[in-house]
C-alpha cells in the first residue's frame, strides 16, 4: 500500500463508519456546530432534519433520566435525549438558547436536546484527528475525531452511532404509529 493510500485509509477511518467521506483528497465534510455544557461539538449536517426551540415534553414512565420523553412531530412520534444529561455535564437548564435537533438516522427520526446551535462548519480531512486514548477512563466510542477549525476544537460525534446504541433504548416503538384496534 503506497503512503498516500494508507493516509487516505487512515482518514477514512477517522471520518467513520456511514460518513460521507469518500476518500479522495480534499474531499469535505459539513457538520451543524452546537454547545452541550460548554463544550463545542458537532454531528454530520446530513443527519439533520431540522432544528425547533425547545418544547415540553410527554415524559415516558421507566426511561432513562437522558430521555426527556416524546414529540408529536407533524404525526410522527419523536423521541427527546438531553445530551447534557447524557454526557453528565451538569443540571441542565431550558432557556430562548436551548434548542433541539432533530435527526434522520436511516429513516429512524430522534431529537437531541443542545444549549445552543452555532453554526454549519466545513472540515478537511487534515483538519480531522483522531480521539485521544484515554483508556478505560473516558468512553470515546460515539467520538468520530476533534475537528480543527481556527482556535476552536469541535468534536465530532458519531450520532447515528450513540443515537441507536443499546443504552439510549430507542427502539423503533417509539416511532411507530399505533394500529386502531
Amino acid at each position: 500500500m503506497t503512503e498516500i493510500a494508507a493516509n487516505t485509509a487512515t482518514q477514512a477511518s477517522v471520518w467513520g463508519v456511514g460518513e460521507r467521506y469518500a476518500g479522495e483528497a480534499g474531499t469535505r465534510m459539513e457538520y451543524l456546530a452546537f454547545m452541550v455544557g460548554g463544550e463545542e461539538y458537532g454531528v454530520n449536517i446530513l443527519k439533520v432534519q431540522e432544528i425547533r426551540g425547545y418544547e415540553s415534553v410527554t415524559r415516558i414512565p421507566n426511561a432513562p433520566e437522558f430521555v426527556k420523553g416524546v414529540i408529536n412531530l407533524r404525526g410522527v412520534i419523536v423521541p427527546i435525549v438531553d445530551l447534557r444529561i447524557k454526557f453528565q455535564l451538569g443540571t441542565p437548564t431550558y432557556d430562548q438558547l436551548t434548542v433541539v435537533i432533530i435527526l434522520n438516522l436511516d429513516e429512524r427520526i430522534s431529537g437531541v436536546v443542545v444549549d445552543s446551535v452555532s453554526d454549519v462548519t466545513t472540515l478537511m480531512p487534515e483538519q480531522v484527528r483522531a480521539a485521544p486514548d484515554f483508556g478505560s477512563s473516558i468512553n470515546t466510542q460515539y467520538i468520530i475525531g476533534l475537528g480543527a477549525v481556527d482556535d476552536r476544537m469541535l468534536i465530532l460525534l458519531d450520532i447515528g452511532r450513540l443515537m441507536t446504541s443499546e443504552e439510549m433504548a430507542l427502539t423503533d416503538s417509539y416511532n411507530e404509529v399505533p394500529t386502531p384496534v
